[in-house]
């Protein structure tokens, strides 16, 4: 699966639910939030501080 930052966690989580720990160590630790649901990954990043391009990396790793 290619991961991109246009993708809902929602649906990241969805088809990939083993990510979350991606997300998690990365600072995200909101993700059964129902905003975050229909947030994308880019929109989680700019919110949290991270940077969206080396989270897609380490998501598609």
């Amino acid at each position: 699966m290619d991961i991109k930052k246009d993708m809902t966690i929602g649906e990241l989580l969805e088809k990939a639910p083993e990510k979350a720990d991606i997300l998690l160590d990365a600072g995200m630790h909101c993700l059964g939030c129902p905003a975050s649901q229909a947030e994308t990954i880019e929109e989680a990043c700019e919110v949290h501080g991270i940077d969206v391009d080396e989270l897609i990396e380490k998501l598609n790793a």
